[in-house]
């Protein structure tokens, strides 16, 4: 697979078996862990079910029909190519917001109905970034977990975007890390060892949770303990999403509130 792509084979439809996520870490001792970083966007926000309801509603208004499942599959296709550039250091870092608006830009730019969409109507749309919503066990999973360890996000999304979505989703971090802070993106080792400074921990009390194998294997290799926490409808009803469990994982379960459980709180 492409540098950075959190997809892979064998893949599973969602609402098909759920490859045993209640089994993988069934040995895990959770007696050295001191604090749990999170991937944010599709592991703990539901970045698909917001954009795709809330983009509808905006080019409806303007009279324009978007196939919006298309479009933010090659809006985040465009976002994923310019974000692994800048974890290689082969493109210079700018925010997740202005590498979002330029991904928008050339996911737009086939499309004939473009013009229409106006600069402030893209900066209006890029804001969607900002808006996305709390999958329904993100907030009972966090307070538990946030009784026992140490939480922080560790995204790839600018601060600004991360403080809007913990507020407006009362969210309860600790901390917020976010790779803008080290100016570079996951899976760069800098944005791991930022959430080890950062936390004054060695790399092996940290536990991280994602969504995203590709992330989970850069943390791995790191020293981090991770965790797999799988997002069958990340993608839509129609998304392909690899949910089998990897020898490396730590632990899986498939929702934060049975994590919090495996970890004793």
């Amino acid at each position: 697979m492409g540098f950075g792509l959190a997809l892979a084979v064998p893949l599973v439809r969602p609402g098909s078996a759920r490859a045993d996520t209640d089994q993988t870490g069934a040995a895990f001792d959770p007696a050295g862990i001191k604090a749990i970083v999170f991937d944010t966007v599709g592991t703990l926000l539901d970045m698909y079910g917001s954009i795709t309801a809330k983009g509808t509603q905006f080019t409806k208004a303007r009279g324009i029909e978007v196939d919006w499942i298309r479009l933010l599959d090659e809006w985040r296709a465009a976002w994923r190519k310019l974000t692994d550039q800048i974890a290689l250091g082969t493109a210079p870092w700018r925010s997740a917001d202005l590498v979002y608006r330029e991904a928008l830009d050339r996911a737009l730019a086939p499309y004939d109905w473009e013009a229409k969409i106006s600069a402030s109507d893209r900066d209006q749309l890029n804001h969607l970034w900002y808006e996305i919503e709390p999958w329904p066990d993100t907030r009972p999973g966090l307070e538990r977990l946030r009784k026992r360890y140490t939480v922080s996000t560790l995204s790839n999304g600018s601060m600004a975007s991360l403080i809007t979505m913990i507020k407006v989703g009362r969210l309860p971090f600790d901390c917020i890390l976010t790779a803008e802070l080290v100016r570079s993106a996951k899976p760069d080792p800098k944005v791991y060892e930022l959430a080890r400074s950062s936390l004054n921990l060695r790399p092996e009390e940290i536990l991280m949770v994602a969504a995203h194998k590709y992330d989970l294997a850069a943390a791995k290799k790191f020293g981090f303990r991770v965790a797999f926490l799988p997002r069958p409808l990340e993608y839509g009803p129609h998304g392909k999403v690899d949910i089998m469990p990897e020898d490396y994982f730590d632990l899986m379960r498939p929702d934060l509130v049975s994590i919090a459980a495996a970890l004793g709180t």
